[in-house]
């Protein structure tokens, strides 16, 4: 686990940020950091928001309900895993985004269950990688299409995991497709799916995300560590 406190941590990666964003001519405010809380205690999770983190990310909706029996509206929760249907009534009325939606089914009973706009990502496997969860690229402008009938979900933007890797080339592939098919999206003019965000990058390349326009990273060992 990472010893140090969160706000220390913090501290180090806004840096890491803002020399990012330079190398990119991006204002630091274009970029968001989501506290990925899976691996520690509520306690470590309020950590953060005391550090001055607003946004946390549950990849699983236990640890999300436990979490936010605590911290409730201190935070803007966020659902970053893989989202069974049968799971949604449980976190629907918890979390401000969800960054998995890959099929209709999902989408379905999202809508159904949702008392207010959801604010969805859709999940994107730009790698093809078999672990990887997600619609191919060229699977996602038809799957946007499908969602209209769907009022109470808004398609904010896309998400992706790049494959863990040092080479850096292959990240910045990776990175730069979602883009690319981001701007396909947002494109199409939806009213429903504006698509103005990319949710990619993690601990080990939030910091080549941000250089080819990831708006959200998703940060968890490098920021709160890991207590399991």
């Amino acid at each position: 686990m990472n010893e140090q406190s969160v706000e220390l941590n913090l501290s180090e990666i806004q840096q890491n940020i803002r020399d990012a964003c330079d190398r990119a001519n991006r204002s630091v405010e274009e970029v968001k950091i989501i506290a990925v809380t899976k691996y520690v205690s509520t306690k470590r999770a309020q950590e953060a928001i005391t550090a001055g983190v607003s946004h946390l990310g549950e990849n699983r909706d236990d640890g999300l309900l436990m979490k936010w029996d605590t911290i409730s509206n201190q935070a803007t929760w966020h659902f970053i895993g893989t989202l069974q249907s049968k799971k949604v009534k449980n976190i629907i009325d918890k979390v401000d985004y969800i960054h998995s939606l890959d099929r209709k089914s999902l989408a379905e009973e999202i809508h159904k269950r949702a008392k207010k706009i959801a604010k969805c990502f859709i999940q994107v496997n730009v790698s093809g990688e078999d672990s990887k969860h997600g619609l191919t690229p060229e699977e996602v402008p038809g799957f946007v299409k499908t969602l209209s009938e769907f009022h109470n979900i808004q398609i904010v933007g896309l998400m992706t995991m790049a494959p863990y890797t040092e080479e850096e080339k292959v990240l910045r592939n990776c990175f730069r497709g979602l883009k690319s098919l981001q701007q396909e999206i947002r494109s199409m003019n939806l009213p429903f799916a504006p698509c103005t965000e990319l949710s990619m990058g993690m601990s080990n390349d939030y910091k080549i995300a941000i250089e080819e326009g990831a708006t959200f990273v998703r940060i968890g060992s490098a920021l709160v560590g890991n207590e399991q």
